[in-house]
């Protein structure tokens, strides 16, 4: 085990948080969550004098190039986009569709109609329940808004019922499609098995509409030409990015590089940074001339 001290779990909300902020016991702090909370930790906890690392919000996105395998690009898009119930910060809960891939969606709403919702735990289960039944209001408001708005829900999972938990928080896959940047299904992270599908003409296009948008934590291109994924590697704004890959995820020995407004602070978590982060660095310059050692004379 691990000496008394070294792991300490609190409970608790807003006092609990600034008691972390605020306490000169404390030197560091790492957050993952929300923006609110987040900029709040990092405006307090660095005017105490801490170093803070906090990571927020995030609208991941996927484009879709014509050339891109489509079997393979339609799985990866639905296990990103439904997988954990899409409760999770590299969820990818956006996809550009480039010309005529725009026929796709389709496609992806079918292949998300079969899967299963379950307690999640249950063999054959794809996807379980959402963490409260205040996110799952939520989470249903916001695609009912995306409809009034405009936008065409393929598929829509509300009214999921799972007969061995009557009272569970469940939301099946669901599929939005006519997205446009100003509707609240793509303004908001819905943090849900949600998928919003976008759409434009050009590849420079998509790179433009995912760079407009404030978030940068991660993001992800299907093609088959080296020369489009050199493309976007050097031109999308974002700190994480995958080429035939969903989630770009690194390994934990990668740092996780979320930018823009989905990261304040001055180190990232994981990785070489995620030491240095922790680390307090020592400089010491020594001098010993002959005549200061000990046992000369």
């Amino acid at each position: 085990g691990i000496p008394p001290g070294v792991l300490n779990i609190i409970h608790g909300t807003k006092d609990s948080v600034n008691f972390i902020c605020d306490d000169p016991r404390i030197k560091a702090i790492s957050f993952v969550g929300g923006d609110t909370a987040g900029r709040h930790i990092h405006a307090r906890g660095t005017a105490n004098g801490k170093r803070v690392q906090s990571n927020m919000s995030a609208k991941n996105h996927a484009t879709i190039l014509p050339d891109a395998n489509k079997e393979q690009t339609i799985a990866a898009l639905s296990g990103a986009a439904f997988g954990a119930a899409g409760q999770r910060c590299m969820a990818l809960s956006a996809a550009v569709f480039v010309g005529e891939t725009k026929s796709w969606v389709d496609d992806i709403a079918e292949a998300a109609s079969k899967f299963q919702v379950n307690g999640g735990m249950e063999p054959g289960a794809d996807l379980g329940p959402l963490i409260s039944a205040e996110a799952q209001q939520r989470a249903e408001i916001i695609i009912a808004t995306s409809a009034t708005q405009g936008a065409d829900v393929k598929l829509d999972g509300r009214g999921v019922k799972v007969e061995k938990y009557p009272e569970g928080n469940f939301l099946g896959p669901t599929v939005i499609d006519g997205v446009t940047t100003d509707m609240d299904c793509y303004k908001e992270e819905i943090f849900g098995p949600v998928l919003n599908c976008l759409h434009t003409d050009t590849y420079d296009q998509a790179i433009d509409l995912i760079n407009s948008n404030p978030y940068g934590n991660g993001t992800a291109v299907f093609t088959r030409s080296g020369a489009a994924a050199r493309k976007y590697q050097r031109e999308i704004d974002c700190g994480q990015i995958g080429i035939n890959l969903p989630i770009p995820v690194p390994l934990p020995f990668f740092s996780f590089t979320g930018s823009r407004a989905s990261f304040v602070g001055s180190t990232h978590f994981y990785g070489k940074m995620g030491f240095d982060f922790y680390t307090q660095t020592k400089t010491i310059s020594s001098a010993w001339k002959d005549d200061l050692v000990w046992g000369n004379t």
